[in-house]
């Protein structure tokens, strides 16, 4: 049978591979890191919420339950189109038959000024694991000072589509609930959390009722929430704002914006907008006859998707079977995505859920709704019973503030006036 070599194991790369598995074809799965990581969680894992092993899977483990499969941890930096081998970090080339990308995404900071530099992510497991440490670190640090109650701590989440709204949301129940019962030095009135949206809308894929819903939701929760708010330039300790104003701050999370991996444009294939590589109707790249593209790394350029799970899934399963037709010598057909809608935590007890048939709902049933069907498609049983457990303890649990913490990090604000002090105390000594 041919050999297929998939790179990234996110939900496009690993539908694909279960599919190619069934049909019998040789898989070697290429990913950078040893697992998968099931990132609309990330945020929970970034606000103490979940361990990091709750959201991971192993993908050797993986491999060895489908057969045919084989993983390699590597980091693919470029593609002999000629010999058909992708070439890896470490030198070694792996020759396919077929090739399909489903890499990802990754920040897109849109050239602001200091906002790669000064600013944190959530899409990989050790950026939320910075995150949270930051953020718990932050307050081990103000909670040990000799008058705590003298500072303010402000975090500023950019983007309000899903992950902002669900970060602000889930910070702003740590300020309520956290604080007062673990951090009893702290004033959680000196703890604030904003939201900055640039258009004059949160989460951009819902109607227009559930917009509202979520603003207001978030309002009554305690989050500073401000729309139609550009930002131009990030440092340190302070965020500036398109209207000339400014903004003192301590941690800024960014959820503004994806692109495709910078290095995906020396691959020698087509590259469109935010660097998604443009395929055409049935997933291949455009121009090529054995490399297809998938998720959200890839962009049909007669029709654009939302980078979400339900598309990527969706497109790397029907990449496998086009893969599977071109061996039987038929035809390739074309992609129809089904939209299985859309939903988003506000917090405890409250999301937003919208379906393509006309259901919209909110509330509690909602949030019951999001927590089964992310459950539903975490991997592997253990994965799914550690993260009901965590999530019933953060929300259910009689003291439901208690988080997972790691270590002690600083805030990008703490680490500048350390430096400076530092670079104070050289030139005292140099002046002595």
């Amino acid at each position: 049978m041919p050999h297929v070599v998939i790179v990234g194991a996110g939900f496009g790369g690993l539908s694909a591979t279960e599919e190619l598995s069934k049909e019998g074809f040789r898989v070697t799965l290429l990913d950078r890191f040893p697992y998968n990581t099931f990132q609309p969680l990330l945020y929970q894992v970034a606000t103490g919420g979940l361990n990091p092993g709750d959201v991971t899977y192993s993908l050797r483990y993986y491999a060895a339950r489908h057969e045919g499969v084989r993983f390699r941890v590597a980091e693919v930096v470029g593609i002999d189109h000629d010999q058909q081998e992708v070439i890896c970090d470490d030198g070694v080339r792996i020759g396919f038959d077929y090739l399909i990308i489903g890499t990802g995404i990754t920040t897109n900071h849109f050239g602001i000024p200091g906002a790669a530099e000064y600013t944190m992510s959530m899409y990989t497991r050790a950026e939320a694991l910075k995150v949270r440490d930051t953020i718990f670190g932050s307050l081990e640090i103000i909670a040990g000072q000799s008058d705590p109650n003298t500072g303010e701590f402000t975090i500023v989440i950019v983007g309000g589509g899903p992950t902002g709204v669900e970060m602000a949301g889930q910070l702003a129940e740590l300020k309520t609930q956290a604080i007062p019962n673990t951090y009893p030095e702290l004033n959680p009135a000196r703890v604030h959390v904003v939201l900055v949206e640039m258009t004059n809308n949160l989460l951009p894929p819902f109607e227009d009722s559930l917009r509202k819903y979520t603003l207001q939701e978030l309002i009554k929760r305690g989050v500073d929430v401000r729309l139609n708010t550009a930002i131009t330039e990030i440092e340190p300790d302070r965020v500036d704002f398109k209207d000339g104003s400014s903004m003192p701050v301590d941690l800024v999370i960014w959820a503004a914006g994806v692109s495709g991996y910078q290095l995906m444009r020396d691959w020698g294939l087509p590259i469109g907008r935010a660097g998604r590589i443009e395929v055409n109707g049935d997933t291949r790249v455009v121009g090529e006859e054995r490399i297809f593209a998938v998720g959200d790394a890839a962009v049909i350029v007669n029709n654009p998707l939302p980078q979400l799970g339900q598309p990527a899934i969706q497109m790397g399963k029907f990449a496998a079977k086009q893969i599977a037709r071109l061996h039987r010598g038929l035809d390739t057909q074309t992609f129809h995505y089904v939209d299985k809608g859309f939903m988003a935590t506000i917090g405890r007890g409250d999301a937003v859920l919208q379906m393509p048939i006309g259901i919209k709902m909110k509330g509690v049933l909602a949030w019951i709704g999001w927590i089964v069907l992310h459950i539903a498609y975490l991997l592997g049983g253990r994965n799914r019973v550690q993260t009901l457990i965590n999530l019933g303890a953060r929300y259910f649990g009689p003291r439901r503030s208690n988080a997972i913490v790691g270590d002690v990090m600083e805030t990008p604000k703490l680490r500048a006036i350390r430096g400076d002090q530092s670079e104070q105390g050289v030139e005292s000594r140099q002046q002595a």
